[in-house]
This record gives C-alpha cells, sequence and structure tokens, in this order.
C-alpha cells in the first residue's frame, strides 16, 4: 500500500505527460507567482493594514503547502538526498526557509522571491526542454570567452584608475572629486555611460576629458558582446568543418583526396557520403 502511494506521487510530481501530473506543475506555478506576488505587494509601505494581514495569512498558507511539497519529494523520491542537493531540490528549500527565518531575523521572508525560480518547472510542464541546449550554447560561449573577458576587465580596471587620478587632478576636490576613489567611481559611472550626475566636471578641460571617456565608454561596451558573439558562431564553423572532413573520406578505404565533384572513391570505388557529392 505504502509503496503504491509512493509510487502514484512519485509520477505526478517528477514526470509532466499525463493530465494529473500536468494539472500538478501547473497548480504549483500559479501557487510560486502567487507567492511572489504577495511578497512584492507586502513591500509597500502604505498598504492597508487589513490587506496585510490577509497578505500575511496567505503567505504563511503558501509557504505551508510548499513544505508539505518539499516533504512529500523527499518522501516519494527514490533517492532522496541526490534529489534535496539537485538544483530544484535546494530550490525547493530556500523558497520555504525565509518565511521561516523571518520569525528570527525580521525582513527576511522578502528572500522568498527566490521562489520565482521554481517557475523554471514551467519548461518541462510545457515540454520546452529542448530550448536549454540553446541556453547550454551560451553558457559554453560564456565559459570560452572567460580569459578573453578577464583581460580585458582588467585592462578597463587599469583605464578607469588612470581616468579617474587624472580627473582628481584636473577638478580637484573643490568641484567635487574629494578624493582619487571618488573620481575613480565618477570614471567607471562615466565610462560605463550610466551618468548619474552627482559628480560633474566644471572646468573646461575637465569638460572635455570627460567628452573623450564619454565617447570611449561607447566603444569599450561593445567589446565584450563581440567576444562571446565571436564564441557562439565557432561552434558552428567548428561542426561545418568537421562534417566537411568526415564527408570527405572514403568509408571503406579512407583515402581523402577526392575530386570536388566525385560521387565514387577512386582507390576502392566505393560510393561517396552524400555530403561530399552534394558540394559541387
Amino acid at each position: 500500500m505504502v509503496s503504491r502511494f509512493r509510487a502514484h506521487w512519485r509520477r505526478i510530481i517528477f514526470q509532466s505527460s499525463r493530465w494529473d501530473e500536468k494539472t500538478f506543475d501547473v497548480c504549483l506555478i500559479v501557487a510560486i507567482t502567487l507567492s511572489v506576488v504577495v511578497v512584492m505587494l507586502e513591500s509597500i509601505p502604505t498598504l492597508n493594514p487589513e490587506l496585510r494581514r490577509v497578505l500575511y495569512f496567505v503567505e504563511w498558507s503558501i509557504t505551508i503547502l510548499f513544505t508539505l511539497e518539499y516533504i512529500l519529494r523527499l518522501y516519494v523520491s527514490l533517492r532522496p538526498l541526490r534529489y534535496a542537493r539537485s538544483f530544484f531540490g535546494v530550490v525547493d528549500l530556500l523558497a520555504i526557509l525565509p518565511t521561516y527565518l523571518d520569525l528570527l531575523l525580521p525582513g527576511a521572508h522578502y528572500l522568498a522571491l527566490l521562489r520565482v525560480l521554481r517557475v523554471l518547472r514551467i519548461f518541462r510542464v510545457l515540454k520546452l526542454a529542448k530550448y536549454i541546449g540553446e541556453a547550454n550554447v551560451l553558457m559554453h560561449a560564456m565559459r570560452s570567452s572567460a580569459r578573453k573577458i578577464a583581460v580585458f576587465i582588467f585592462a578597463v580596471v587599469v583605464l578607469v584608475l588612470i581616468l579617474g587620478s587624472l580627473m582628481y587632478l584636473i577638478e580637484g576636490a573643490e568641484h567635487g572629486f574629494s578624493s582619487i576613489p571618488k573620481s575613480v567611481y565618477w570614471a567607471i559611472v562615466t565610462l560605463t555611460t550610466v551618468g548619474y550626475g552627482d559628480i560633474s566636471p566644471v572646468t573646461p578641460l575637465g569638460q572635455f576629458f570627460a567628452s573623450i571617456i564619454m565617447l570611449t565608454g561607447y566603444g569599450i561596451i561593445a567589446v565584450p558582446t563581440a567576444i562571446v558573439t565571436a564564441e557562439m558562431t565557432n561552434p558552428s564553423r567548428d561542426e561545418i568543418s568537421r562534417r566537411e572532413r568526415e564527408a570527405s573520406v572514403c568509408p571503406a578505404c579512407g583515402w581523402e583526396d577526392h575530386d570536388h565533384d566525385a560521387a565514387y572513391c577512386k582507390v576502392c570505388g566505393d560510393r561517396l557520403p552524400a555530403e561530399l557529392q552534394a558540394k559541387d
């Protein structure tokens, strides 16, 4: 009886093919969305006290529901510890801890916004898991370009240190550039084209120097994007090159030196792959 119960709920919780499995996931996503909205509304200082009490009750109700769901997941899982250490297992735990921590640390329940990560299950519900492969391509490109970006960031750090120091000498403390760290902060804000406006140059030389920094910022911002884009296109080129190399090899004898319009191997006479013949 117990094994049947665990198998039944294991199927409903961890799969999403049948109607009851999809219904469970959709209800879970609705509850997650509702809980995130509740936490966001609770942060409004002018909220009606009566409405705040209602939201407080809803938040605790959802937290208790998520707690029971988490315990149920551990109970029906074939490998509870493996699930607990998995990405979704950690996210499920983080989704319920903030509300309990709020009893000891007031304000900690706002961390319940981490529940929004649970909405990632919608990829499984809507059969969108194949798009995760596209995300893997992006992550591979970022990992491949990590060293180049690190060198670029180091160069930018050196640049803002120099620019901030020069601006400190040009403007001085009387114009708001009271120290080199504060001038470096201004250089970062200006170079990244953010421009808070809390500090600004006053002297003509300082304004001219700031204009050059602003124009330089546009070119600097494009560099990381270009690096990642180049890495994203590399797998495509490598894949095409690999396929061409494989297609030019005779599957029977391994001979590689064939004419571009050859249909048969010049050594053994075996038929060549269709990819080689299509290159004509």
